[in-house]
């Protein structure tokens, strides 16, 4: 795929690293092109995935780090009693209701991002054995996490929306824009 890199982000480290978290944010959002609820809440694998729940669940990990990152708890607090949730729609809560929530989310991480003295400034993460071992991460390498985050959560949408109807990456992106593929 090609990435649309706009202007004032070519040579701007904070800008690329913005632009490619972006491009993978795309991904998602386009797996979910054109489903009805039913079936983005559809797991068509072996896996307990569906479209829905990888859209909540990375917005919901991208806005708890930005939270870690200010030094403010997360937005939604997991654990073992609610965790399965992440990635589920649960209640009332819909596809358009997650975009519209990513969307403030994203601006949010721009901002952070933006607005950081240094991507080398760092902050604090808590003791547990699934973050890294040196207790601090910078900035840029929240960007490059979620980045990581979200191309592996982009992946899944690919096959899970393949598996639904069909559709590839390259289709949707021809969807997108108006066009054709193939």
């Amino acid at each position: 795929m090609v990435m649309h890199v706009p202007a004032e982000a070519r040579g701007d480290e904070r800008g690329a690293l913005l632009a490619f978290i972006e491009e993978q944010r795309g991904g998602i959002r386009r797996a979910l092109l054109g489903l009805t609820e039913e079936q983005a809440r559809t797991r068509p694998s072996a896996s307990e995935l569906s479209l829905g729940g990888l859209l909540k669940h990375v917005a919901e990990v991208e806005q708890s780090w930005v939270a870690r990152a200010r030094q403010e708890p997360p937005a939604v607090q997991r654990d073992e009693s609610n965790w399965q949730e992440t990635f589920q729609l649960v209640g009332d809560e819909t596809v358009a209701s997650q975009l519209a929530y990513w969307r403030e989310v994203a601006a949010d991480t721009e901002k952070l991002v933006r607005s950081a003295p240094s991507l080398d400034d760092t902050f604090p993460l808590p003791p547990d054995p699934w973050f890294p071992p040196e207790g601090r991460v910078s900035l840029r390498w929240l960007c490059l996490h979620l980045i990581r985050e979200t191309a592996r959560h982009a992946g899944h949408a690919d096959i899970i929306r393949e598996s639904l109807d069909g559709k590839t990456a390259f289709e949707l992106v021809a969807q997108e824009q108006g066009t054709s593929w193939g």
